[in-house]
């Protein structure tokens, strides 16, 4: 065999060469691989890596129930369903969302929107795309589970109210966390999309109602599917809630004031304990806890009877004739009358060029302060009201309770107004004068006083002067058993009354609803002495006697008189103080006194009573 003038042989150094060749083609190919994965495909296979781990998926923690001062549950929750997608599992967007949009009957345009909406949250994070859909709907959707990779079907609770709209202020409405509430609650384990309480009960007590979420660790492949759960931490229910409030007699004033705009309190006078708190008409709290939609909103809005204010706390009436409790008991306390002191009505008292009228045209004749309270006459109180003054009036009412908040734990409290020289002044710079103060005698004028606000007063009168702070919330435990908060009374302000005074006033209010030309006489019982007052306070100007005459059937609706009543009962040892407004009502006596009659007779079980015959009183 021939050698190689170099010294090998030429077939092993072929074999040498094309091995060599070899080796650095494979190497060059594995180096584009590793290029293509590292550069062309980085996207792709990060995104992968990303599907391939564990997920942690959020269990919603159940609200805690609500419910009155006797055990009834007023507020609970159900199970809600949700079709949700998580987009890193999703690779054709469009026919995903054309697939879903056939089974849950939406809106293929709305789905792309949420789709767009979702992505400021982190890709791992599902999207919502259709909350509470019915059983049907969520069964679909789970059947077709192989045609919709992504779809996630979520079952949370949803807020439940067995009642509709019955006590819907009292207990507030949920809504989803804005951004600043997210930044403010950051430490408190709240994140976009979940739901807090906006007013009412469940924006006060927004803490004790949460509860705590709960957490699944779950194992997923690279599609998303589920592997298997490896952890679980189970949810903490909020705290349970106990109102003050009697849902019965929640539901009987409701009842009671039917298709009517307006307000009703009612208040234990011994400890200032809410018994029923209504605002009607009302909303029913479910719009909010599935998610209202824009065109319920406005119907909300636009409804000119403002469903969704709360009249009982933030509703400002001038309180007419109830007002004239304060001004008996100012006069008698300053020593201006006594209660023999008269006054000859004659339907109108003049004050230089001013004629004030009475509400009875014919007048009442010799009228002392008994006899002034029971028929509320105008002119007596016009009288007794201009030799009392507006400082000595004011004062009055602010110890009764009157011109300021009650302190009520709920939001957006109005503290009605009460006038004095020294608010006029600052307010429009101008003095007080004695027509003004003639009219504040009788509740009108710059006077204006929340129903809330009234029925503190009026229970400060039948436990003998102690403003209380009106409580709503009786006690919060856990599922233990064990209490976290517990209300009991607090006095505001006690009002030093002289016993004769106070008698003589509270003996006047027993003639109104007790004796035959009383003008609170609907509410008058067998079994039970209630006291009270009727009042109705002017929306617009008096009329003039002509369209007296005429009636109010040609009177808007806008235009009519609201009508007032406050009482309590039993008037020899008062447990309950109530506070009637109907919204345009006209007179207290036709219009809220019989509503205030239906609460009397849920509270004390007089159902089965029917009120004595009388000549219904036509004034206030």
């Amino acid at each position: 065999m021939a050698l190689d003038p170099a010294g090998g042989t030429p077939g092993l150094k072929n074999r040498f060469l094309l091995f060599s060749l070899f080796a650095i083609a494979i190497f060059l190919l594995l180096l584009c691989r590793l290029w293509y994965l590292q550069v062309i495909s980085v996207d792709r296979y990060k995104s992968l890596s990303e599907k391939n781990r564990t997920r942690y998926v959020p269990i919603a923690a159940s609200r805690g129930p609500i419910f009155d001062r006797n055990g009834k549950l007023l507020v609970d929750n159900r199970p809600s369903f949700d079709v949700s997608i998580m987009r890193q599992d999703v690779e054709d967007r469009d026919l995903l969302l054309q697939r879903l949009a056939t089974y849950i009957d939406a809106d293929g345009q709305e789905l792309r929107q949420r789709w767009e909406e979702g992505k400021r949250f982190p890709v791992y994070r599902p999207i919502t795309v259709a909350e509470d859909v019915d059983r049907d709907t969520m069964e679909k959707v789970q059947e077709n589970s192989v045609d919709l990779p992504g779809m996630l079907i979520g079952v949370h609770p949803a807020r439940a109210y067995p009642y509709g709209d019955s006590a819907a202020h009292l207990f507030g409405y949920l809504g989803e966390v804005t951004e600043r509430q997210l930044r403010d609650l950051g430490d408190e384990g709240y994140r976009a999309g979940d739901l807090v309480g906006k007013s009412g009960i469940e924006a006060l007590l927004e803490p004790y109602l949460r509860g705590r979420e709960g957490l699944r660790r779950l194992e997923v492949d690279v599609k998303g599917k589920e592997l298997r759960q490896t952890q679980v931490r189970e949810p903490v229910p909020g705290n349970r809630v106990f109102l003050t409030i009697d849902h019965e007699l929640q539901l009987a004033t409701e009842a009671a004031f039917g298709d009517q705009a307006g307000a009703a309190v009612a208040l234990d006078v011994r400890t200032g304990e809410v018994l029923a708190l209504v605002s009607r008409p009302a909303f029913n709290p479910a719009l909010f806890a599935r998610g209202i939609t824009g065109p319920e909103w406005t119907e909300l809005l636009q409804d000119a009877r403002h469903p969704l204010q709360d009249k009982a706390i933030k509703g400002l009436y001038p309180p007419g004739s109830t007002f004239k409790i304060v001004v008996a008991l100012a006069a008698l306390e300053a020593g201006v009358i006594t209660p023999s002191f008269t006054v000859d009505c004659d339907g109108s008292f003049t004050l230089g060029d001013s004629t004030f009228r009475c509400w009875k045209k014919r007048g009442h004749g010799r009228t002392d302060l008994k006899k002034a309270l029971r028929e509320s006459c105008d002119v007596w109180f016009y009288r007794v009201g201009l030799e009392l003054g507006i400082d000595r009036l004011s004062e009055m009412a602010f110890e009764l309770g009157l011109g300021h908040s009650t302190g009520i734990a709920l939001q957006g409290e109005k503290g009605g107004l009460i006038p004095t020289r020294q608010w006029k002044q600052k307010r429009f710079n101008a003095p007080w004068y004695d027509g003004e103060t003639v009219i504040a005698a009788i509740g009108q004028g710059y006077v204006l006083t929340t129903p809330l606000q009234l029925a503190v007063m009026t229970a400060a009168v039948a436990n003998g002067g102690n403003v209380l702070r009106p409580q709503i919330v009786k006690r919060i435990e856990d599922w233990q058993g064990t209490i976290r908060k517990e209300s009991s009374a607090e006095t505001l302000n006690v009002a030093h009354l002289d016993e004769s005074n106070l008698a003589a006033v509270r003996g006047a209010l027993e003639a109104v609803v007790n004796e035959p030309h009383g003008t609170g006489w609907a509410t008058h019982f067998e079994k039970i002495t209630v006291a009270g007052k009727t009042g109705t306070s002017q929306v617009v100007r008096r009329k003039s006697d002509e369209e007296e005459e005429q009636g109010r059937d040609g009177v808007p609706y806008r235009f009519r008189d609201h009508g007032l009543f406050v009482a309590y009962a039993p008037a020899e040892d008062p447990e309950i103080a109530v506070t009637v407004v109907v919204e345009h009502g006209s007179h207290g006596g036709s219009a809220a006194a019989p509503i205030a009659r239906a609460m009397f007779e849920k509270y004390f079980g007089l159902a089965e009573e029917t009120s004595v015959p009388a000549t219904p009183v036509v004034g206030d």
